[in-house]
Parts: C-alpha cells; sequence; structure tokens
C-alpha cells in the first residue's frame, strides 16, 4: 500500500497550470518597459525612432533564442531550460534597475528577447506535456493564454505603479524580481517530461528547421502569426506616443490599460476556437483582425480614446482567435521529437512580424509624425492581413 502511495505521489505535484503561471510569470517581464518609454525618452532624451529599436532589439533576442537553442529543451528537459531563461529574465530586471542610459536599455531588452525565445518554445511544450490526455484543449488554451495573459499583465502591471506608486523606474522590476523567484520554486517542482533512453545528443544551433510532415500545416499557420503579432507590436511599441501625442493622454495607468486590453482580447479570442474550429478560426480570426486595424486607423483620424480601444479589442480578438487555431495546428501536426524545435519555429516568423514593421513606424513617425506614420502602418497591415485571411480561406490547413 506504502509503495503504491510512493509511485502515485508524482501525479500530486505540480501540472499544467503551474507550468502555465510559470509561463505567464516569464513573459510578464517582456513588457514591463511599455508605459516606461515616455520616462526614458525624459530621463535619457531620445526619437520615437530610437523606442522601436530598443523594441527591436528584443525581439531580435527572442530570434536569436530561438534559431539557436529553440530544441534545446527537447535535449536537455524542459526544466533546465525553463530555469535558465527566468534567470535570463532576472538578469534584464537587473539590468532595469541600474540603467543609467540607453546601452542598459539595449542589454535589458536583448536578455528579456533570450528569455521570452527560451519560455516561447519550452513553455508551451511543458504546458502541453504535462497536462492528461483528457486535458489537452484545456492544457492547449493555458499555454497560449499564458503567453498573451503575461504579456498584457507588463504594461498593466507597470502602468499602474509608474503612476500611483513610488520609484515608477524601480518598483516593476523589483515586483517582477520576486515572481521570478517564486517562479524559479514551481520549476524545479514540476515534474521533468523528457526522457531519453539512450546517449544525450550533443547540442547545435537548429537554425529555421520545420518536419517535412509540418510544412503543409505551418506555412499557412505561421503567416496568420506574422500578421497577427504585427498588431500587438504596434501596441506594445508605439501605442504610448499614440496616446501621448496624438490622444492627450499621458496618464500610465491608462496606457497600460490601452495595451492590456489588447492582450486580454487575445485570450478571449482564443476561447472562441473550440466553438469555431481551427480550419474555421484562422481566415475568421483574420477578417476580425482587419476590423481592427480599421478601428486603429478610424481613432488616429478622429483623435478618439474610445474607437482606439474598440480597434484595440476587436484585433486583439482576432489576433488570438488565428494564433491559437494556428499553434494548435502546428503543435498537433509536428512529431513528439520534434514538438519545441516546430514550435519555436512557429514563434520566429511571430516575432519577425512583431519587430520589422514597428521599426517600419517608428522611421515613419520621424519623417511623418506619429499620426500619419500609425495610418500608414495600419494601412499596410490591412493589405497583408487581407491577403492571408483570403489564402487561408481557399486553401485552409488540413485538420491534424
Amino acid at each position: 500500500m506504502s509503495r503504491d502511495t510512493e509511485r502515485r505521489r508524482p501525479a500530486r505535484r505540480p501540472g499544467y497550470v503551474a507550468a502555465a503561471g510559470v509561463f505567464a510569470v516569464g513573459m510578464l517581464g517582456t513588457t514591463l518597459p511599455t508605459p516606461l518609454y515616455g520616462l526614458y525618452r525624459q530621463q535619457i532624451g531620445f526619437s520615437e525612432l530610437i523606442v522601436t529599436v530598443v523594441f527591436a532589439v528584443y525581439a531580435v533576442g527572442v530570434i536569436t533564442a530561438l534559431l539557436v537553442a529553440g530544441d534545446f529543451s527537447d535535449v536537455l528537459g524542459r526544466r533546465p531550460v525553463l530555469l535558465c531563461a527566468l534567470g535570463l529574465a532576472a538578469l534584464s530586471a537587473v539590468c532595469f534597475l541600474f540603467e543609467g542610459g540607453l546601452p542598459l536599455l539595449y542589454v535589458g531588452r536583448v536578455l528579456s528577447g533570450f528569455s521570452a525565445g527560451l519560455l516561447s518554445g519550452t513553455g508551451t511544450a511543458a504546458v502541453l506535456e504535462l497536462a492528461p490526455p483528457e486535458r489537452s484543449a484545456r492544457a492547449g488554451f493555458a499555454a497560449t493564454a499564458a503567453n498573451m495573459g503575461g504579456l498584457g499583465l507588463g504594461p498593466l502591471v507597470s502602468g499602474a505603479l509608474a503612476e500611483y506608486a513610488p520609484w515608477p523606474l524601480k518598483l516593476p522590476f523589483l515586483l517582477h524580481l520576486l515572481l521570478l523567484l517564486a517562479a524559479a520554486v514551481v520549476v524545479l517542482l514540476l515534474p521533468e517530461t523528457v526522457r531519453r533512453a539512450g546517449p544525450r545528443p550533443p547540442l547545435r544551433p537548429q537554425g529555421m528547421k520545420v518536419p517535412p510532415e509540418v510544412r503543409g500545416v505551418f506555412a499557412p499557420c505561421s503567416l496568420a502569426a506574422f500578421a497577427g503579432f504585427s498588431l500587438l507590436g504596434l501596441f506594445t511599441a508605439v501605442a504610448p506616443a499614440f496616446l501621448g501625442q496624438t490622444l492627450a493622454e499621458r496618464n500610465l495607468a491608462v496606457v497600460g490599460a490601452v495595451v492590456f486590453s489588447v492582450f486580454c482580447a487575445s485570450t478571449c479570442g482564443q476561447l472562441l476556437l473550440g466553438c469555431i474550429g481551427t480550419r474555421t478560426a484562422l481566415p475568421l480570426g483574420c477578417l476580425v483582425l482587419v476590423a481592427g486595424l480599421l478601428l486603429v486607423a478610424a481613432s488616429l483620424l478622429l483623435a478618439s480614446l474610445p474607437v482606439l480601444l474598440a480597434g484595440a479589442v476587436t484585433g486583439g480578438v482576432g489576433q488570438g482567435l488565428a494564433f491559437r487555431a494556428g499553434l494548435t495546428a502546428v503543435s498537433s501536426a509536428a512529431p513528439d521529437a520534434h514538438r519545441g524545435a516546430t514550435i519555436s519555429a512557429f514563434f520566429v516568423v511571430a516575432y519577425v512580424g512583431i519587430s520589422l514593421p514597428v521599426v517600419g513606424v517608428g522611421a515613419l513617425a520621424v519623417s511623418l509624425g506619429v499620426r500619419d506614420g500609425g495610418l500608414v502602418f495600419t494601412g499596410c497591415a490591412t493589405l497583408l492581413v487581407a491577403a492571408v485571411g483570403m489564402a487561408l480561406r481557399r486553401r485552409p490547413p488540413a485538420p491534424s
């Protein structure tokens, strides 16, 4: 009887919900600086283009981590890579605590990008693998909700603390360090899901590799992710400038809440997948995303905060619907031995979408102004999303 109890004890260790919490805490730190960019601009003095470059440096870190170490958790195990990601997030927070100019901002954002890159594939795979088979659908939602929810909580927390608490450029990162410590303890308690019978293969940069059996599903799903993440990049990097310069809204808590609304709506959009199905959700998500982009453009023309919020919520729902459908299709089609690497490749495409268009907005803002630069961006993004949606409508991915 006692031996049976001993064997069952691992089942009572933290499971996929705890892993999703760790995932969310790690991602929270990547968007903490979003409402604070205006304060950094006052303190250091730099243009809107530099803000988007600082953000793009983060995305470069994410993509580098995904390309170099995207499959390391398939070899080393999920727990060691999760702990490494949390450690990099802590180093990023330390850089922001001791920030004295642009160099440490860049270093902090690169380290944050490395952390997010490791978490994106490894965190998703860990959540999916820790769930029992009968809860696989819930685990898929938990993984994507942890990703989007963590990204959304970052600006909400830092905006409120910066507006209403002391030490606006320090307190958010001190809080995040405490959360990271708690997350590390949880990771140490999680069961390891990767086991190898033979010797461990050598660690090598994976590059951009997608197993042949996944490619037919991967291409349309990653394009939808690219389109949706371009909207997230717009709100995460440039929304504070839009709100301050175009809509005359300088309350940092409001700025954080607006950015949070996009990610919260994305999480809500993911809930719809169970009712709609993957094949329908991908083109439908793109259609809703187009409506959101048009509302964002209208908010800039009308200088209206309510219209901007409507655009954020509508676009977020569309992004979340398409993103979860794409990730579900790709992770389901991927073979077990390469699931972490395949998910990492999916996030590479997504993070290219979150970085390159945003730098373009920053450059346009310098020459045309924030309002006109935003209008050009929303016009180009609308055309891209519409084209992807029509392609997915004509040729939806085959069911897993």
